[in-house]
């Protein structure tokens, strides 16, 4: 029973936290670290990420559906699927690259993850008063070079901590995308991104994953999607009339409560 809890804690923990910019990885980690939970070659945490990533198909299946059934016709959805490309390949190669150190060394750092948390919250922070005036509020028509640059940006998340989100969304709004198109844009890029990673993280445990516990892995997978389809919904209006330092905030005061107790050897 304590571990059906806890996979249920995760995975609402994980549809809540993984298309805003507060870190998903950096909280589940952190959680799991906490709360002493770990599946056998991170099969929990590979698969409840599914969830997350159908809940943002679902919502905007309709939309993409239009673009690829569109791409041979309208210039317009060309343009958005190879932003959405470019964006995405600095990931592929990095990721790829990186993929051994960061799951063995980085993800096994709490501390740094609650340092990242608080660090990652005080630039969100200042971006969100100090970004430049917009010039592109359309997500679907960010120009070439700045979805790639975007893309590169987004790697600084491949540290636990940073928040795939927000280093997209910090990196949008620095180059003149304004909140909800940034917002947006970061939502359309973790569907490749997220999809892409799943994948590879499949493919390699693939030798070690541990599906015996398929109703916790369940629990945490259903959460995950229902919570990410609610944050989805809400996060575009909120971010539009408030902006992120409520999750600059959150960050701060997440880091230094892990931090704290990572301290006193918790």
């Amino acid at each position: 029973m304590e571990q059906m809890i806890s996979a249920a804690a995760l995975g609402l923990l994980e549809g809540l936290t993984e298309f805003i910019p507060v870190s998903s990885t950096g909280h589940l980690l952190l959680a799991g670290h906490f709360l002493g939970f770990e599946s056998a070659g991170k099969t929990f945490e590979v698969v409840i990420q599914l969830g997350a990533v159908l809940a943002i198909l679902t919502l905007y299946f309709a939309r993409l559906w239009r673009v690829v059934t569109t791409l041979h016709s309208d210039p317009a959805s060309l343009r958005f699927a190879i932003s959405v490309l470019l964006a995405f390949f600095p990931a592929v190669v990095i990721g790829v690259l990186a993929h051994d150190f960061i799951k063995t060394v980085l993800f096994e750092t709490p501390m740094l993850i609650a340092v990242m948390l608080i660090i990652g919250g005080v630039i969100l922070l200042f971006v969100d008063r100090m970004a430049p005036t917009p010039q592109h509020h359309d997500a679907m028509q960010i120009p070439f070079r700045k979805a790639l640059a975007i893309g590169f940006i987004q790697c600084l998340a491949m540290v636990p901590g940073v928040s795939r989100s927000g280093s997209t969304i910090v990196g949008a709004l620095m180059l003149g995308v304004d909140k909800r198109a940034a917002a947006e844009f970061s939502f359309f890029l973790s569907m490749p991104t997220m999809l892409g990673a799943f994948t590879y993280d499949m493919y390699k445990n693939r030798d070690v994953l541990d599906f015996s516990a398929l109703s916790e892995i369940a629990v945490g997978f259903v959460l995950a999607f229902v919570t990410g389809l609610i944050v989805v919904r809400w996060v575009l209006d909120y971010v539009s009339r408030h902006g992120f330092a409520l999750f600059g905030w959150w960050r701060i005061i997440v880091g230094s409560v892990a931090l704290g107790f990572l301290l006193l050897g918790f």
